[in-house]
């Protein structure tokens, strides 16, 4: 049949494209590397786009953008503490990067993990077309977003890179490389902690394949710096856990729909409410943040264990009391990550973080960010701030006003592997039991829903999901490999073995 032996030809195809082993088991590079350059044309194009597009962002904002988490990281950098609200794996990665004083080298760490996203992405996609792979590197080198989400100072592009990293590995088979897994995967929740659940998501993925032995090689790895840092955190503030600020955020994000009328809270618990109706609230950060906020008007700090326990268990009777409420106020802030435009949320000040600038930012106004900034004096051993320079910052701004991914669009590329397994089903083909796209498609689910449930939707947590959507919907768009008749023998059965992958 046509269709089975031009599957035949594209894996054929791929072998060929395998450098030669020496027999030592090393690769060999290609003698003549034209054949390589003409076959992966496309990528390298908008691997080189996406390369310039950073470049021009060097070139128009230096050395950095700053964000009010940025702050903390630095003082994190001087004083290695556990942070109560942001564990410090990012502030780690810029530790690493302190003898060279410039932040400066830092967005260029950034952005060439960036790039290097893209790069496994486009690996990772190898047994789909070429051009399926390589659309599926577009959003994450040429999405303006993505750009200056590097450039900013935040954990974000660090954390994207370690977990489409881990999800990369997920083929093998060696018990040394899902080791490195769980560290990638670790690496990940100690930068941030929406990284936890695809510890588990990864090691059902090898459980599934009946791996059950490197399942637990991939959480035993994962668990050794979680539980060093667990331990530090516990010494640091006597208190079980990576952060200390869980039942905070989840207090604000229950304060969306919470009515005290119908939890019928305890008296120690009535302090927390707030007698205006939901529809009239302010976002749900400002209940964290906002001075008149009732959890930041009680003694102490706002995330001290009394306050945080106290939080929590507002939390949790306004979850318990209201699930419905709940549930539907999870799904607004899902929803709002696949709208079609880009409105101003949470607040024009968060909103206005994500775009390049057109004016320089002044000094911060809060006072931990101000201890922060000196601090990050320190750092650049200098006078710190964004120096925007013409007309470099000028295209890029244009550009960011026509290059972005939709969320519709993403919501359709998160469509696409369910809806091919359907197809599929129908056509009569049988599925295999582990279908290559579940893992990065259930990672990018879970990076989607955990924020709008734990914390409310942010543009920047929409961001790291994207590309593993897209490794998802490029793993759907392969030559088919399964048998068409009935069932009886696996496609490829009858080819001879220098064919086959």
């Amino acid at each position: 049949m046509p269709e089975k032996w031009e599957g035949v030809r594209l894996m054929s195809e791929a072998r060929q494209e395998e450098p030669a082993k020496t027999g030592r088991g090393r690769r060999r590079l290609p003698r003549d590397p034209k054949p390589w350059l003409r076959r992966h044309a496309w990528f390298l194009a908008v691997l080189a786009v996406g390369t310039a597009l950073r470049a021009l962002a060097m070139a128009g904002y230096r050395p950095a953008l700053w964000f009010p988490d940025t702050y903390t990281y630095i003082v994190t950098v001087f004083k290695p503490r556990p942070d109560l609200v942001r564990p410090a794996g990012y502030s780690m990665f810029l530790k690493l990067l302190e003898p060279l004083h410039a932040f400066g080298a830092v967005t260029v760490a950034q952005h060439l993990l960036g790039l290097a996203t893209g790069v496994l992405i486009y690996r990772a996609a190898r047994r789909a077309p070429r051009w399926v792979a390589t659309l599926a590197t577009v959003p994450v080198l040429l999405d303006a977003y993505q750009v200056e989400l590097e450039h900013l100072l935040v954990s974000d592009a660090l954390f994207m890179f370690l977990v489409v990293a881990a999800v990369a590995l997920c083929e093998t088979r060696r018990g040394a490389t899902v080791a490195g897994i769980g560290l990638l995967l670790a690496a990940a929740t100690l930068t941030r902690t929406v990284g936890q659940p695809l510890i588990v998501v990864l090691a059902a993925w090898f459980v599934l394949r009946g791996r059950i032995r490197l399942a637990g090689v991939l959480v035993a790895a994962a668990l050794v710096p979680i539980i060093a840092y667990g331990a530090w955190f516990y010494a640091t503030y006597q208190r079980v856990g990576l952060v200390g600020a869980n039942g905070v955020f989840l207090y604000a994000r229950t304060m969306s729909f919470a009515d005290c009328a119908k939890m019928d809270p305890p008296p120690d618990l009535k302090v927390l409410c707030d007698p205006r109706p939901p529809e009239r609230r302010p976002p749900s950060q400002e209940y964290i943040w906002a001075r008149d906020s009732p959890l930041v008007l009680l003694p102490d700090i706002t995330f001290s264990k009394e306050n945080d326990d106290l939080a929590a268990r507002f939390a949790m009777l306004a979850v318990t009391s209201q699930p419905l409420d709940y549930a539907s106020s999870v799904l607004t802030e899902l929803v709002r990550s696949f709208s079609w435009d880009r409105p101003v949320y949470p607040d024009p000040e968060v909103y206005g973080y994500y775009q390049f600038p057109t004016t320089e930012p002044g000094p911060p106004g809060r006072y931990p960010a101000q201890v922060g900034a000196e601090y990050a004096k320190l750092y650049e051993q200098g006078a710190i701030g964004t120096e925007i320079v013409e007309p470099y910052a000028g295209w890029l701004r244009a550009y960011q006003s026509m290059a972005r991914l939709p969320g519709l669009v993403l919501l359709g590329v998160l469509l696409v592997p369910p809806v091919a397994a359907i197809a599929r089903r129908r056509n009569g083909r049988r599925l295999t039991a582990d279908p290559a796209w579940l893992v990065p498609w259930s990672a990018a689910i879970v990076l989607l829903i955990t924020p709008a449930a734990a914390a409310e939707f942010d543009y920047r947590y929409v961001l790291p999901a994207v590309p593993l959507a897209c490794l998802a919907a490029a793993l759907c768009i392969r030559p088919d490999v399964q048998a068409q008749s009935g069932g009886r023998k696996e496609f490829g059965d009858d080819i001879p073995p220098n064919v086959r992958l």
